[in-house]
């Protein structure tokens, strides 16, 4: 009994030194996230000089995020395939050249059909960003800690807001929308930084010769209760992307119009908010760590159940600055448990592929609910419609009590 317990100190121990190889796994999983975020964030603080530019409505805009969230699930589907293929590391090299490629064509769109199909296949990298980046780190990183790693991974989709918030409104509003679109070309130049600083995570090089001939998503309906799961798990993800992108594309629009006050408020209002978010991101990856994976879950979205009927109903800016950096501490706290969550629910020939293709399924399913608020929002209020979300956050906790399972402490398969 003291021999087990002496090995299992010693063994904490030595998981304890964090390496240099799970430092730049970690490194460049957060870059890649916070391209998505700055992607997501420069369109919903730009929607109103788009609107300007190409005279769009509403619907329109809402159809612009559905064509992004769009092209990101079958990015994610595609990508994720391929990662669990081909390794992570080089898979995840293309996704951020087919961003950043298409990002910057945006920034040259003569109409609103061209700009709605580089927004598309923007997507399409977007999607596969996410799952590999989070299974990078998953697979690279000891099971104590694996939560608070992806949690970090997660907070780079905050940086990329934050960033996205300044180049508006330095670059964006100065010398107008496409000069913040055009800065989206940097992120190619990370593409050989990734490829020659990283290799393939040792648990799937085990196995790399094994899955070169095989399509890994029948292993996320192998049995019931792993199907049970993948309902459970997309039903989260998707009411995670839902309020998230609801949230923030759609507030800073709200501010601008229905309540008439000075563009620049939307930038004190994100910062606010992400702030509040990485605070929340940070603490809910120790949580996970700590207490499990569901417990966290359920009181975060009951939490933001409440809150957010709360908040849309105000008017106030100062209000809306100071508590939201509250709601964004609960709403998207949760982000920094996905990416440990989905990866301890699946075998390594298969985790890519599952990271990807349930987490993109939801943002997809989040991607046609933004149409639904934009007609919601036409036809009451943009707060109106906002103020429906709380209902989501309540199915999503019905899902992690009902139908997925505890993996606190789970060793990769």
């Amino acid at each position: 009994m003291n021999i087990n317990a002496s090995m299992t100190n010693q063994a904490e121990s030595e998981s304890a030194q964090t390496t240099p190889y799970q430092k730049r796994t970690l490194f460049a999983s957060t870059v890649g996230y916070a391209l998505d975020g700055l992607d997501m964030m420069i369109l919903g603080v730009c929607f109103s000089l788009i609107a300007t530019t190409f005279n769009l409505t509403k619907s329109d805009l809402g159809t612009l995020t559905s064509a992004t969230l769009l092209g990101a699930v079958l990015g994610g589907i595609l990508f994720g395939v391929l990662a669990d293929k081909f390794g992570r590391v080089r898979v995840f090299s293309w996704t951020i050249l087919i961003f950043s490629l298409f990002t910057g064509l945006c920034a040259i769109s003569p109409n609103y059909e061209s700009f709605l199909i580089f927004r598309f296949l923007s997507g399409l990298g977007l999607g596969g960003e996410f799952g590999i980046g989070m299974t990078l780190v998953s697979e690279s990183w000891p099971k104590h800690k694996r939560s608070r790693a992806t949690s970090i991974v997660a907070l780079g989709f905050q940086v990329g807001i934050i960033l996205a918030a300044l180049t508006v409104n330095f670059i964006g509003e100065v010398h107008g929308w496409r000069w913040a679109f055009a800065m989206g070309v940097l992120p190619a130049l990370f593409v050989a930084w990734t490829r020659k600083g990283l290799k393939e995570p040792e648990i799937w090089q085990n196995l790399k010769d094994q899955n070169k001939n095989k399509i890994a998503i029948g292993k996320l309906f192998k049995t019931p209760r792993i199907t049970a799961t993948t309902i459970g798990l997309t039903i989260a993800c998707a009411v995670q992307n839902f309020g998230f992108y609801g949230l923030m594309v759609w507030m800073p629009n709200m501010i601008a119009t229905e309540l008439k006050l000075p563009f620049k408020n939307t930038m004190f209002w994100t910062i606010s908010t992400t702030i509040g978010m990485s605070l929340g991101i940070l603490i809910f990856g120790w949580l996970c760590d700590k207490f499990g994976r569901r417990p966290s879950y359920i009181i975060f979205l009951l939490i933001s159940a409440i809150s957010i009927w709360f908040y849309f109903h105000q008017t106030d800016m100062l209000v809306l600055i100071l508590f939201g950096s509250v709601i964004g501490f609960f709403v998207n706290g949760m982000m920094g448990g996905y990416g440990a969550l989905l990866a301890e629910h699946y075998t390594t020939d298969a985790r890519s592929s599952a990271e990807n293709i349930i987490f993109n399924v939801g943002r997809g399913i989040a991607g046609v609910s933004q149409v639904l608020i934009a007609y919601l929002a036409t036809v009451y209020s943009i707060s109106y419609a906002l103020a429906l979300l709380s209902g989501a956050y309540l199915l999503s906790a019905i899902a992690f009590i009902f139908l997925i399972p505890e993996t606190k402490g789970k060793a990769l398969e």
